[in-house]
């Protein structure tokens, strides 16, 4: 005989991971045993330091805040909706509860059994890499749980090949070589000229022994030898040697043994046949393509833009996969834009060699709008802007125009980057957006002090800035007659706040989605101007009222919010949680359609995607209503 109920939960826990990984079999076995829960708004599910209970849970409707207790007061980690997994401690390291949760409002919750569920789990690895991945996005040092085995106690799993990796390894077949009698000093020459830090000895083609920058260093540099000693003197012998297409593995773990930082690929393997490529420490790190440090390593040592154009796209390709393991968006925000920044600051320090003469005076590159609130993953246009030192009048039409070719030359290296031209022409290369500290106090005077439907348009674009590149004063001077003017004009904040609810909630009087009536996206929901914008305006103007510095980031100025105003923190927690949700959503539209993921056809969403939607739109219209009444908009 069936059973109807198991059958029910079983094809709700299917369109979500992990389970989506299983047979139908083993999810089936699973369903039958979950016990169904319910929960009334604030209920506690468990608390911080209660036993476990032996089971795991996932949200079936509703949702749930998952928290920490400091100073007294509960401190939100992450809300959990519809198919999110919490309460994972107990499975992965057998321990009882570090976080508490209770219902954020009404909700059923599925608790699964872990005696059932870990055997099925171990079985395979895309569930076990979830697990850990999922579990390891809320523990404050997953790596060291992880070396100390307390992940999936006395169990194996499997790591994925980025880990153990047993691609081969990319080796240079180009080698600087020379012979045993060649003076230190001629070696050390080609060395130079060839920008490489070793030159490998051989004789009759076959490797004999290295020199290293650290042989010049210790060996010459100290006075022990001359220069005009021959190299075999100094070498480093006998070579460790490998045959070709070793695996990254294998030529690590003999660099590791040998204490050596570069290896020598011959014929058999052995110093005694021809010499065919090297290996160096450099190119083992390299092969770990995708980890953030080696990928800010390889911007800094970039000679071309088109260099910094191949670490863009393996940055795509590394937000693809955080998200795929449903790493917390605020951590993959962190982690790309300091990649990000990164490259724009390697194309300006390009740019800036390309310039026939240095800088005339001081000067601030500036990143606007999504890049200066530090909330881009997706390639989008370039929004940026150049504040320079005040300069005697007659020096300022030569200094900007310096300044506007130094522009002309960054926007063109991060086009070539992927980041497109910004169509209203927001760029410092627009000789408007490229001018001296005093021009640019009185731009923002006028935009505060006499505002207009241009300039509120402008205000969301220009007050979320950043600072990228140049003399960070000139960046807090301008800031500072910022928040100088709008004390003496707080009437501003009302415009602001106006501005902010202009665009009504996205759902209309019957809760259907409120989509483009006509033009090129007919029918399709607008999540940016609709969802994100809404929050995103309402972040700004009341951070910018409570004077807030350095955080231009939505949801890290709804936290600070939350901080700073307790008896609305729960409306600016929940709107800290709705963006990133929204955020999160976009960018994975945007990687599906291979667009921006803004526009997104509504046809194609799921049930439950819409219900996610929709939760966060609820945010959209608190924060509206808390702007109406502090800023008197009725």
């Amino acid at each position: 005989m069936k059973n109807t109920i198991a059958e029910r939960v079983a094809d709700f826990l299917k369109r979500y991971p992990p389970f989506q990984f299983l047979a139908a079999d083993s999810l089936l076995q699973i369903a039958a045993q979950v016990e169904v829960l319910y929960f009334e708004k604030d209920k506690a599910i468990f608390k911080e330091k209660d036993t476990n209970h032996s089971m795991f849970y996932v949200v079936k409707d509703g949702a749930v805040r998952v928290f920490r207790t400091v100073d007294n007061q509960p401190k939100i980690a992450d809300i959990c909706d519809e198919g999110d997994i919490f309460g994972l401690r107990p499975l992965i390291t057998k321990e009882d509860y570090e976080l508490s949760a209770s219902a954020n409002e009404e909700s059923i919750i599925y608790g699964i059994p872990i005696d059932l569920f870990l055997p099925i789990a171990l079985a395979h690895k895309e569930v076990s890499n979830f697990l850990i991945a999922s579990f390891a996005s809320n523990v404050s040092d997953p790596y060291s749980l992880e070396e100390s085995g307390k992940l999936f106690t006395e169990y194996s799993v499997e790591r994925n090949s980025e880990i153990f990796d047993l691609q081969k390894a990319r080796y240079s077949k180009n080698i600087l070589t020379c012979s045993p009698d060649t003076t230190i000093k001629v070696a050390a020459k080609k060395m130079s000229h060839r920008d490489v830090g070793s030159i490998v000895v051989t004789h009759e083609e076959k490797p004999v022994g290295i020199i290293t920058n650290r042989d010049l260093r210790d060996r010459i540099a100290t006075g022990d030898f001359d220069i005009s000693d021959s190299v075999d003197k100094i070498m480093s012998k006998p070579v460790k040697c490998f045959q070709k297409d070793p695996t990254v593995a294998q030529a690590q773990l003999i660099m590791l043994k040998n204490e050596v930082n570069h290896l020598c690929i011959t014929e058999d393997g052995t110093p005694d046949t021809k010499l065919l490529g090297l290996i160096t420490e450099h190119d083992i790190v390299v092969s770990f393509a995708n980890n953030p440090v080696v990928l800010l390593k390889e911007v800094k040592l970039a000679k071309r833009t088109k260099r910094l154009r191949d670490v863009r796209l393996k940055v795509s390709r590394l937000l693809k996969k955080y998200l795929d393991q449903n790493l917390p968006v605020s951590q993959i925000l962190n982690i790309l834009n300091e990649i990000n920044y990164a490259i724009a600051v390697r194309a300006l320090e390009l740019s800036l060699l390309k310039m026939e003469t240095p800088p005339p005076c001081k000067f601030a590159w500036l990143a606007l709008g999504s890049q200066g609130r530090k909330e881009q993953l997706l390639f989008t246009d370039q929004d940026n802007a150049i504040v320079f030192d005040n300069v005697p009048e007659e020096e300022y039409e030569a200094t900007q125009a310096y300044f506007i070719k130094l522009a002309r030359i960054t926007t063109r290296a991060m086009h070539k980057v992927g980041y497109a031209y910004c169509p209203a022409d927001m760029m410092a290369s627009n000789p408007r957006w490229c001018q001296s500290l005093s021009e640019w106090k009185k731009q923002y005077h006028i935009w505060i002090t006499d505002p207009s439907p241009e300039t509120q348009l402008l205000s969301a674009i220009f007050f979320d800035y950043s600072y990228v590149f140049g003399d960070t004063q000139l960046v807090t001077k301008l800031s500072d007659s910022i928040l100088d003017t709008l004390d003496a004009n707080p009437m501003f904040y009302r415009v602001m706040a106006k501005d902010a609810i202009r665009s009504p909630s996205p759902l209309g009087f019957f809760r259907q989605f409120l989509v483009e009536e006509g033009g090129d996206h007919k029918d399709f929901f607008d999540i940016k101007a609709r969802a994100l914008m809404p929050l995103i305006d309402a972040a700004r103007v009341l951070s910018l009222n409570h004077k807030l510095r350095n955080i231009n980031n939505t949801a890290g100025r709804f936290e600070r919010l939350a901080e700073l105003e307790q008896n609305n923190k729960e409306i600016y927690e929940n709107c800290s949680y709705a963006f990133k949700s929204l955020l999160k959503f976009r960018t994975k539209q945007g990687i599906l359609h291979d667009d921006s993921g803004r526009f997104i056809e509504l046809a194609t969403l799921s049930k439950a995607e819409k219900l996610k939607l929709k939760r966060c739109f609820k945010s959209i219209h608190d924060i509206q209503e808390l702007l109406t009444l502090r800023y008197n908009l009725k």
